[in-house]
């Protein structure tokens, strides 16, 4: 019998390429979200329900022997916005999914957090992260319920919200012929493909993982310079580039952070990974379809 995994968090940017890595795994998978999944795959079972609600999370659950909790506010000016709103979906509601976890008697809680809680940016953010990886640590000293902690990186990719950041960049150039970035373009970031960091997601479930926190993270370091020319050489070189450092928010991190942590990661590297170049250009294809255009090479 396939085991069950479900996905809480499953119809978003990562959560859908997760519950695809696991349907081609061979799990039983059951996505929980607050919206329909526009990407659902046959066999996999969609719930539509807040993680704020009990009994619907609680028959979502039954009989899951693993779940991944991805959903809450995941975008940092959002969370800037809204600190009550951030409080009550990424502590409140993960302390709820926690609970659950306990009633259906699930093996593990795989919590999928942010190398933020490294740092002092991100805010209220980081805050929300650093507070339920704490909540599920004294779960599993209090009750036994085993985890793993997946601290991601920058992750870019197919099927992003319009505020993720290479998204963003990609759509400005596509639809005004520039980009305008908030900094010095010197901010480096260990990007990682979306489908890489689904894939080691469900590398994550081998027992050897269990109550760990890993890191998931690109192998290549690169600034802002560089991401954005490589942008503008796949879009023919008409791209204009503007760098306002005087825009420079102090929320983000400008070097992908690694200083004190409640728990020490490991760090989990894919054996094969999507190179960043045609990763960009995969993106900036998928840019061009949402805005009905094509690419003129």
């Amino acid at each position: 019998m396939k085991e069950k995994v479900v996905v809480i968090g499953g119809a978003g940017f990562l959560g859908s390429h997760l519950s695809d890595s696991l349907t081609e795994a061979g799990y039983t998978v059951s996505i929980f979200d607050i919206r329909s999944s526009p990407w659902l795959r046959p066999g996999q079972e969609m719930t539509v329900g807040d993680i704020r609600d009990e009994n619907a999370l609680g028959k979502c659950l039954k009989g899951a022997h693993y779940v991944y909790h991805l959903a809450g506010i995941a975008d940092i000016g959002e969370a800037l916005k809204s600190p009550k709103t951030t409080v009550e979906y990424n502590i409140i509601g993960s302390t709820i999914v926690l609970d659950a976890c306990l009633k259906a008697k699930v093996e593990r809680l795989l919590f999928a957090s942010t190398i933020y809680v490294y740092s002092q940016k991100g805010s209220f953010y980081r805050v929300s992260k650093q507070a339920v990886e704490s909540l599920i640590e004294a779960y599993y000293e209090q009750y036994g319920l085993e985890y793993t902690i997946l601290r991601y990186g920058s992750l870019y990719g197919p099927r992003a919200q319009e505020w993720n950041g290479l998204k963003r960049y990609v759509t400005q150039a596509v639809r005004e012929g520039r980009i305008v970035y908030p900094g010095t373009g010197e901010e480096k970031r260990e990007y990682i493909h979306v489908k890489d960091a689904a894939q080691l997601s469900v590398a994550a479930l081998a027992s050897e993982y269990a109550n760990q926190c890993l890191t998931l993270t690109g192998t290549q370091i690169l600034n802002f310079k560089e991401l954005l020319h490589m942008i503008r050489e796949i879009l023919g070189g008409r791209i204009e580039l503007e760098f306002r450092p005087e825009k420079s928010t102090s929320a983000h991190y400008d070097m992908t952070p690694y200083r004190f942590t409640p728990k020490v990661a490991r760090k989990m590297v894919p054996n094969v990974f999507v190179d960043i170049g045609q990763g960009i250009l995969d993106l900036v294809e998928e840019v061009y379809q949402e805005n009905n255009s094509k690419i003129v090479r």
